[in-house]
Protein backbone atom coordinates (compact mmCIF):
# COMPACT_ATOMS: atom_id res chain seq x y z
CA UNK A 1 0.00 0.00 0.00
CA UNK A 2 1.48 3.26 -1.00
CA UNK A 3 2.44 5.87 2.03
CA UNK A 4 0.63 9.21 0.89
CA UNK A 5 1.18 10.68 4.29
CA UNK A 6 1.97 7.59 6.26
CA UNK A 7 0.34 5.44 8.66
CA UNK A 8 -1.73 8.13 9.72
CA UNK A 9 -3.66 8.65 7.29
CA UNK A 10 -4.85 5.35 6.64
CA UNK A 11 -5.80 4.65 10.05
CA UNK A 12 -7.79 7.95 10.00
CA UNK A 13 -9.50 6.98 6.68
CA UNK A 14 -10.68 3.99 7.59
CA UNK A 15 -12.26 4.64 11.12
CA UNK A 16 -13.89 7.99 8.92
CA UNK A 17 -15.38 5.46 6.80
CA UNK A 18 -16.38 3.12 9.92
CA UNK A 19 -18.68 6.16 11.31
CA UNK A 20 -20.10 6.79 8.39
CA UNK A 21 -21.64 3.41 8.00
CA UNK A 22 -22.08 2.46 11.87
CA UNK A 23 -24.27 6.38 11.72
CA UNK A 24 -26.12 5.19 8.44
CA UNK A 25 -26.80 1.87 10.22
CA UNK A 26 -28.06 4.36 13.67
CA UNK A 27 -29.94 6.61 11.67
CA UNK A 28 -32.36 3.74 9.73
CA UNK A 29 -32.63 2.08 13.07
CA UNK A 30 -34.04 5.56 15.02
CA UNK A 31 -36.20 6.54 11.90
CA UNK A 32 -37.31 2.65 11.14
CA UNK A 33 -41.09 2.04 12.44
CA UNK A 34 -41.23 0.70 15.77
CA UNK A 35 -44.23 -0.64 17.96
CA UNK A 36 -43.06 0.08 21.18
CA UNK A 37 -43.95 4.03 21.40
CA UNK A 38 -46.28 6.62 21.78
CA UNK A 39 -47.45 9.23 19.23
CA UNK A 40 -48.08 12.97 20.65
CA UNK A 41 -49.74 15.87 19.05
CA UNK A 42 -47.90 18.88 20.41
CA UNK A 43 -50.14 19.86 22.02
CA UNK A 44 -50.06 17.02 24.07
CA UNK A 45 -46.33 17.38 24.59
CA UNK A 46 -46.65 20.57 25.59
CA UNK A 47 -47.85 19.19 28.82
CA UNK A 48 -44.72 17.78 30.00
CA UNK A 49 -42.73 20.01 31.30
CA UNK A 50 -42.08 19.42 34.73
CA UNK A 51 -44.54 21.67 36.58
CA UNK A 52 -46.26 20.98 39.27
CA UNK A 53 -49.60 18.85 37.76
CA UNK A 54 -47.64 17.74 34.39
CA UNK A 55 -47.80 14.47 33.64
CA UNK A 56 -44.24 13.98 33.58
CA UNK A 57 -41.35 16.23 31.71
CA UNK A 58 -40.23 15.59 28.13
CA UNK A 59 -38.54 17.07 25.31
CA UNK A 60 -37.95 16.13 21.44
CA UNK A 61 -35.57 16.49 18.89
CA UNK A 62 -36.18 15.63 15.12
CA UNK A 63 -39.35 14.72 16.36
CA UNK A 64 -38.56 11.63 18.82
CA UNK A 65 -39.52 12.23 22.51
CA UNK A 66 -37.35 11.71 25.44
CA UNK A 67 -37.97 11.62 29.21
CA UNK A 68 -35.43 14.27 30.35
CA UNK A 69 -37.09 13.58 34.31
CA UNK A 70 -33.51 12.40 35.42
CA UNK A 71 -31.73 16.06 33.74
CA UNK A 72 -34.16 18.29 35.49
CA UNK A 73 -31.69 20.36 37.37
CA UNK A 74 -31.40 21.27 33.40
CA UNK A 75 -34.62 21.21 31.67
CA UNK A 76 -37.34 21.52 34.58
CA UNK A 77 -38.83 25.05 35.12
CA UNK A 78 -36.66 27.84 35.75
CA UNK A 79 -33.59 25.40 34.52
CA UNK A 80 -31.33 27.37 32.13
CA UNK A 81 -32.40 24.69 29.30
CA UNK A 82 -36.04 24.65 30.34
CA UNK A 83 -37.34 26.49 27.61
CA UNK A 84 -36.83 22.89 25.43
CA UNK A 85 -39.00 21.19 27.43
CA UNK A 86 -42.61 19.88 26.05
CA UNK A 87 -41.96 20.97 22.79
CA UNK A 88 -39.74 20.01 19.51
CA UNK A 89 -37.07 22.75 19.35
CA UNK A 90 -34.62 21.31 17.42
CA UNK A 91 -33.32 24.39 15.20
CA UNK A 92 -31.95 25.89 19.14
CA UNK A 93 -30.00 22.74 19.37
CA UNK A 94 -27.44 24.24 16.87
CA UNK A 95 -28.23 28.01 17.20
CA UNK A 96 -28.95 28.42 20.51
CA UNK A 97 -31.62 31.05 19.91
CA UNK A 98 -33.52 30.46 23.00
CA UNK A 99 -36.56 32.73 22.37
CA UNK A 100 -39.83 31.89 20.81
CA UNK A 101 -39.00 32.37 17.80
CA UNK A 102 -35.96 29.80 17.81
CA UNK A 103 -37.38 27.13 19.82
CA UNK A 104 -38.86 25.21 17.05
CA UNK A 105 -38.31 22.39 15.28
CA UNK A 106 -38.02 24.32 11.48
CA UNK A 107 -34.41 23.22 10.68
CA UNK A 108 -34.81 23.23 6.97
CA UNK A 109 -32.25 25.69 5.92
CA UNK A 110 -29.47 24.37 8.14
CA UNK A 111 -26.15 23.14 6.44
CA UNK A 112 -25.14 19.78 6.70
CA UNK A 113 -22.23 20.38 9.36
CA UNK A 114 -25.26 21.90 11.41
CA UNK A 115 -27.21 18.79 10.87
CA UNK A 116 -24.18 16.87 12.59
CA UNK A 117 -24.33 18.79 15.18
CA UNK A 118 -28.39 17.55 15.57
CA UNK A 119 -26.88 14.37 15.07
CA UNK A 120 -24.60 14.24 17.81
CA UNK A 121 -26.95 16.00 20.22
CA UNK A 122 -29.94 12.80 19.28
CA UNK A 123 -26.87 10.36 19.84
CA UNK A 124 -26.55 12.19 23.68
CA UNK A 125 -30.34 11.46 24.43
CA UNK A 126 -30.32 8.02 22.96
CA UNK A 127 -27.49 7.14 25.71
CA UNK A 128 -28.94 9.45 28.23
CA UNK A 129 -32.11 9.52 28.05
CA UNK A 130 -35.45 7.08 27.68
CA UNK A 131 -37.14 7.15 24.29
CA UNK A 132 -40.50 8.01 24.89
CA UNK A 133 -42.20 8.12 21.17
CA UNK A 134 -42.75 10.39 18.30
CA UNK A 135 -44.29 13.91 17.75
CA UNK A 136 -46.71 13.85 14.76
CA UNK A 137 -45.90 17.14 12.35
CA UNK A 138 -43.06 17.91 10.66
CA UNK A 139 -40.88 14.65 11.11
CA UNK A 140 -43.26 11.83 11.51
CA UNK A 141 -46.98 11.34 10.07
CA UNK A 142 -50.22 10.27 12.12
CA UNK A 143 -48.71 6.94 11.40
CA UNK A 144 -45.98 7.08 12.88
CA UNK A 145 -43.26 6.65 9.66
CA UNK A 146 -40.87 9.04 8.51
CA UNK A 147 -42.15 12.52 6.51
CA UNK A 148 -40.26 13.50 3.29
CA UNK A 149 -38.99 16.45 5.32
CA UNK A 150 -37.20 13.67 7.67
CA UNK A 151 -35.82 11.80 5.00
CA UNK A 152 -34.18 14.78 3.98
CA UNK A 153 -32.62 15.76 6.78
CA UNK A 154 -31.56 12.28 7.00
CA UNK A 155 -30.11 13.09 3.69
CA UNK A 156 -28.03 15.78 4.80
CA UNK A 157 -26.78 14.04 8.03
CA UNK A 158 -25.32 11.42 5.41
CA UNK A 159 -23.79 14.87 3.71
CA UNK A 160 -22.13 15.57 6.31
CA UNK A 161 -20.60 12.92 7.69
CA UNK A 162 -18.96 12.52 3.98
CA UNK A 163 -17.89 15.94 4.56
CA UNK A 164 -16.37 15.28 7.63
CA UNK A 165 -14.51 12.02 5.64
CA UNK A 166 -13.17 14.58 3.33
CA UNK A 167 -12.01 17.27 5.61
CA UNK A 168 -10.46 14.37 7.61
CA UNK A 169 -8.37 13.49 4.21
CA UNK A 170 -7.60 16.98 3.25
CA UNK A 171 -5.94 17.17 7.26
CA UNK A 172 -3.99 14.19 7.05
CA UNK A 173 -2.72 15.33 3.57
CA UNK A 174 -2.02 19.39 5.01
CA UNK A 175 -2.03 19.01 9.02
CA UNK A 176 -2.34 22.44 10.74
CA UNK A 177 0.97 23.76 11.64
CA UNK A 178 1.45 24.84 15.39
CA UNK A 179 0.83 28.27 16.10
CA UNK A 180 2.06 30.77 19.11
CA UNK A 181 1.89 34.43 19.53
CA UNK A 182 3.37 36.85 22.06
CA UNK A 183 2.79 40.65 22.54
CA UNK A 184 6.69 40.46 23.01
CA UNK A 185 8.29 37.61 20.36
CA UNK A 186 5.31 37.89 17.69
CA UNK A 187 4.07 34.76 15.91
CA UNK A 188 5.63 31.90 15.19
CA UNK A 189 4.43 29.04 13.39
CA UNK A 190 6.14 24.95 13.47
CA UNK A 191 6.21 21.86 11.73
CA UNK A 192 6.55 18.33 13.78
CA UNK A 193 5.38 14.91 13.81
CA UNK A 194 2.07 15.45 15.74
CA UNK A 195 0.88 19.15 14.72
CA UNK A 196 -2.53 19.51 14.18
CA UNK A 197 -3.15 16.27 16.39
CA UNK A 198 -2.56 14.87 13.11
CA UNK A 199 0.77 11.06 13.95
CA UNK A 200 2.35 10.92 11.25
CA UNK A 201 5.84 9.64 10.35
CA UNK A 202 6.95 13.18 8.37
CA UNK A 203 7.78 16.70 9.50
CA UNK A 204 7.03 19.07 6.74
CA UNK A 205 7.14 22.74 6.47
CA UNK A 206 5.40 25.31 6.87
CA UNK A 207 3.17 26.81 3.97
CA UNK A 208 0.14 28.98 3.31
CA UNK A 209 -2.82 26.82 2.56
CA UNK A 210 -5.29 28.94 0.11
CA UNK A 211 -9.08 27.58 -0.40
CA UNK A 212 -11.64 28.44 -2.28
CA UNK A 213 -14.35 30.78 -0.74
CA UNK A 214 -12.10 31.89 2.61
CA UNK A 215 -11.06 34.91 3.02
CA UNK A 216 -7.53 34.47 4.99
CA UNK A 217 -4.80 31.32 4.22
CA UNK A 218 -4.62 29.42 7.04
CA UNK A 219 -1.18 27.52 8.22
CA UNK A 220 -0.13 23.93 7.53
CA UNK A 221 2.22 21.54 7.19
CA UNK A 222 3.18 20.30 3.67
CA UNK A 223 5.48 17.31 3.13
CA UNK A 224 9.15 17.92 1.32
CA UNK A 225 10.02 14.34 -0.28
CA UNK A 226 8.41 11.96 -1.97
CA UNK A 227 5.72 11.58 -5.09
CA UNK A 228 2.65 14.33 -4.56
CA UNK A 229 -0.44 13.05 -3.12
CA UNK A 230 -2.41 13.39 -5.95
CA UNK A 231 -0.14 11.98 -8.18
CA UNK A 232 -2.34 9.24 -10.21
CA UNK A 233 -1.26 5.86 -11.80
CA UNK A 234 -0.73 7.39 -15.32
CA UNK A 235 1.65 9.58 -14.24
CA UNK A 236 4.52 7.74 -12.34
CA UNK A 237 7.64 10.09 -12.45
CA UNK A 238 7.54 13.14 -9.79
CA UNK A 239 10.16 15.79 -8.88
CA UNK A 240 10.56 14.28 -5.26
CA UNK A 241 9.13 17.49 -3.63
CA UNK A 242 6.02 15.83 -2.24
CA UNK A 243 3.06 18.32 -2.07
CA UNK A 244 5.11 21.53 -2.04
CA UNK A 245 4.20 22.07 -5.78
CA UNK A 246 0.31 22.25 -4.90
CA UNK A 247 -1.29 25.62 -6.24
CA UNK A 248 -3.45 26.21 -3.62
CA UNK A 249 -0.24 26.35 -1.53
CA UNK A 250 2.22 29.90 -0.87
CA UNK A 251 5.36 30.26 1.19
CA UNK A 252 5.62 32.77 3.89
CA UNK A 253 7.13 36.06 3.29
CA UNK A 254 10.82 36.07 4.83
CA UNK A 255 10.20 32.32 6.05
CA UNK A 256 13.27 29.89 4.42
CA UNK A 257 11.74 27.33 1.76
CA UNK A 258 12.43 24.21 3.54
CA UNK A 259 12.41 25.88 7.51
CA UNK A 260 10.41 23.98 9.66
CA UNK A 261 10.14 27.13 12.04
CA UNK A 262 8.67 30.49 10.55
CA UNK A 263 8.69 33.40 12.95
CA UNK A 264 7.45 36.67 12.37
CA UNK A 265 8.65 38.98 15.08
CA UNK A 266 6.56 41.91 15.84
Amino acid sequence: MPMLGGRGLWLGLAAAAVAVAVMATRLMGWWSPRADFRLFIPEELARYRGRPGDPGLYLALLGRVYDVSSGRKHYGPGAHYSGFAGRDASRAFVTGDYSAAGLVDDVSDLSPSEMLTLQNWLSFYEKNYEFIGRVIGRFYGEDGLPTPELTQVDAMITKGLEANKQELKEKQKFPPCNVEWSSARGSRFWCSQQSGGVIRDWIGVPRKLFKPGAKEPHCVCVRTTGPPSDRTPDNPTHRNRGDLDHPNLGEYTGCPPLAITCSFPL
